[in-house]
């Protein structure tokens, strides 16, 4: 207690961070009151039907990556999720088209080209998105029927998280870093609360309090995994990478070679998750949509987590591709005079460095996917399905890694200004292939 203390008071004196911080909470604070802004022409009181349909399901995950605003009509109720589908589409068009792939080697300039692309993508899904979602509102909340509301509500809903977007890049730039991260874990947290005591109401009806106290005990173990799983293992001892490729000629100094177990971080995730909102998207979010959109739409099912699962296994092996590049690491290596004993410099140092990158990526890539639909085994027990999402899945690493990165900045700041960090022993690891990282 001491040490968070005296960690708050050296805060407080580096007028830099002070402001930062105060910054980054005043742009939080705005979004959260935008989630609660009704679009014009709906009446809140007659929402009833659209927050039932946001209780569980896909519908629900939504609802708790805008923060609430899905359900509430709201003008954000969209989110940011557009924002994060375009930048996936944009990177993945980095990989296969040469033309953003020079985009991508110009420095600054290709970067600001790329940002606006990515604008304009996410303009186009919101068009898309927007009259999709207004199929949701029930017919008797609408105080002003017609084509005008249409219209008039795509354009709100689309300006609504353009604005979202320039709230986090204000807080990127001016606040304490990671903005679009920030505020899809603000709305993340903002729904544990409702979705606790729902669950602990439940619990107590039944007479069930012993089981709610186990839950809480086995979330705290998920919660530590996912920490432990998010910022993997940061070097790998030489002995066992040559043991993993089947060499048992090993000895000498330790030495260890700068790969994580899981190096893609939650970005797999955010990957697949994307990928698993389009059966819904394409059925008009459910309304009449054929029986492989509703088998889509079943967070227990067992297709949906199998091909989630497989599709988070199949995302990491190519985030990791993407960002691990063995020749380049083999090169530099080469060029600093560092080795692998046993090893020949150069290529086949690049093929040794490969073959272990990958079989290492396996099991972090299997864990990955456990975790992520840890939410389904969580409501079969019979976890209320609002509550369940904190049992791993999407919302818990996304909530763990920004969580990390926004206190390695913080640390970054104390240590920069010879304070002691937020820990004592070690620093604290960020994540790599985050969210914030990829946008």
């Amino acid at each position: 207690m001491k040490k968070l203390i005296d960690t708050i008071k050296n805060i407080y004196k580096i007028e830099d961070l002070r402001q930062r911080i105060l910054y980054t909470l005043g742009i939080l604070l705005i979004y959260r009151l935008g989630t609660k802004v009704v679009l014009p022409g709906v009446d809140p009181s007659r929402l009833d039907l659209l927050q039932s349909k946001t209780q569980d399901g896909v519908l629900g995950l939504l609802d708790m990556f805008s923060g609430g605003a899905f359900s509430n009509a709201s003008v954000f109720a969209l989110g940011i999720m557009p924002y994060i589908s375009a930048s996936i589409v944009v990177q993945l068009l980095g990989i296969a088209v040469p033309y953003f792939q020079r985009l991508q080697k110009e420095g600054e300039s290709g970067r600001k080209k790329l940002n606006q692309i990515t604008r304009y993508l996410t303009l186009g899904i919101l068009i898309l998105q927007g009259p999709t979602y207004l199929t949701q509102i029930p017919v008797e909340a609408r105080v002003i029927p017609g084509a005008f509301f249409v219209i008039s509500s795509v354009i709100i809903l689309a300006t609504g998280t353009m604005f979202v977007m320039w709230l986090g890049e204000r807080i990127t730039d001016k606040g304490i870093g990671n903005g679009i991260s920030l505020i899809i874990m603000i709305g993340i947290i903002a729904r544990l609360p409702f979705s606790l005591t729902a669950e602990f109401g439940a619990r107590v009806e039944q007479g069930g309090l012993v089981a709610f106290l186990i839950e809480l005990v086995f979330l705290f173990i998920v919660f530590t995994l996912t920490i432990l799983l998010v910022q993997g293992t940061r070097r790998i001892p030489v002995q066992y990478a040559k043991r993993i490729v089947g060499n048992k000629q090993y000895g000498g100094v330790r030495q260890y070679l700068p790969l994580k177990v899981n190096a893609s971080g939650v970005m797999p995730i955010i990957f697949a998750q994307a990928l698993m909102f389009l059966p819904l998207t394409l059925s008009q979010f459910g309304e009449g949509g054929s029986a492989f959109a509703a088998a889509f739409s079943d967070f227990t099912g067992f297709w949906y987590n199998f091909v989630f699962a497989v599709l988070i296994i199949l995302f990491t092996y190519f985030y990791t591709a993407i960002t691990i590049n063995p020749a380049q690491m083999a090169e530099e290596m080469k060029k600093n005079g560092g080795f692998i004993p046993g090893v020949k410099p150069g290529k086949k140092t690049a093929e040794f460095l490969d073959t272990v990158m990958s079989r290492i990526t396996l099991p972090g890539s299997i864990f990955l996917a456990l975790v992520a639909i840890m939410p389904a085994f969580a409501m079969i027990a019979g976890v209320n399905s609002q509550f369940a999402q904190f049992y791993g899945g999407t919302s818990l690493l996304i909530m763990v890694g920004v969580i990390l990165d926004t206190l390695q900045q913080i640390e970054s700041h104390l240590l920069m200004r010879h304070y002691d960090g937020l820990m004592k022993s070690g620093r604290i690891k960020g994540r790599t292939g985050s969210i914030g990282a990829a946008i």
